[in-house]
């Protein structure tokens, strides 16, 4: 048996650190995560290994440890340092790359399986200021390239049952609320107008650092997720609900992909 205790700078455990264990060629033979109390045991053969620890905010950890047969291990207490967060990019004014970017949605129908969804059509800007939580974006995205890849669906959802996109024609995200939470998390929160309501919304971001194109342009990229609640925005299928049948779920998840470069 293996065992180990994974604790944070200060001593504290550290939950949910996922722990990798190798044998000699590289080979992954057992992984898991370990408990509320920073613990975990695993059971291997007779052997020499190699353990890797991850966790969010924290820098990979590393060790060897030998495993005799019918005994127990144990590597006692180790220690996670903290991730250094990745370069930011430099102030100034940035602008979404589309062809490099993608924003989708998935959601319930009637209950069952997700229909997943995206936007073919956006634009957006982001002033990066010296103190990255200073910054400020804005996103415009055009309700009416709504593609679930079902044309009919497409319809409806365009229709006044849903988007509406006659009297609404853009969803828009506007935020000037960075909150960094650790290593390559943030917190944007900011004000999403969808279906003619305004609604405070945060996205859980992560920074996946900055990066060159083909033609040596600097990039930087994020992923993101949000949850959006239908009710809050008046978006319901009213002539389903009446008859008691939830033909979409209440709740969408919303998924950013997003690539920005130097506004030229």
């Amino acid at each position: 048996m293996l065992s180990c205790r994974v604790l944070d700078p200060v001593g504290q455990p550290v939950p949910q650190a996922e722990f990798t264990v190798t044998d000699a060629a590289g080979r992954k033979v057992v992984g898991g995560w370990t408990d509320p109390y920073g613990s975990f045991v695993t059971t291997v053969p007779e052997g020499e290994y190699r353990l890797a620890v991850a966790a969010e905010a924290y820098a990979p950890l590393r060790v060897a440890a030998s495993v005799a047969a019918d005994s127990l291990t144990s590597l006692g207490d180790v220690s996670l340092q903290a991730a250094q967060p990745p370069h930011l990019p430099a102030p100034g004014d940035w602008e979404i790359d589309p062809t490099h970017s993608s924003i989708g949605f998935s959601a319930r129908h009637i209950g069952l399986a997700r229909i997943h969804g995206r936007f073919n059509s956006f634009a957006g800007a982001v002033r990066i200021a010296p103190d990255m939580e200073q910054s400020a974006m804005h996103v415009v995205i055009d309700a009416a390239s709504i593609d679930t890849n079902v044309r009919m669906r497409d319809d409806h959802l365009r229709s006044p049952d849903f988007l509406d996109v006659s009297r609404f024609p853009t969803l828009e995200f506007y935020s000037d609320r960075f909150a960094h939470r650790g290593g390559n998390r943030w917190a944007v929160t900011g004000a999403l107008s969808l279906h003619g309501v305004t609604r405070t919304v945060t996205l859980d971001a992560e920074y996946l650092g900055l990066g060159n194109g083909m033609e040596g342009e600097a990039r930087a990229a994020c992923r993101a997720t949000a949850e959006l609640h239908r009710d809050d925005y008046t978006v319901s299928w009213q002539s389903m609900l009446a008859r008691g049948i939830a033909a979409v779920g209440p709740t969408i998840e919303v998924e950013l992909d997003v690539q920005v470069v130097p506004k030229g």
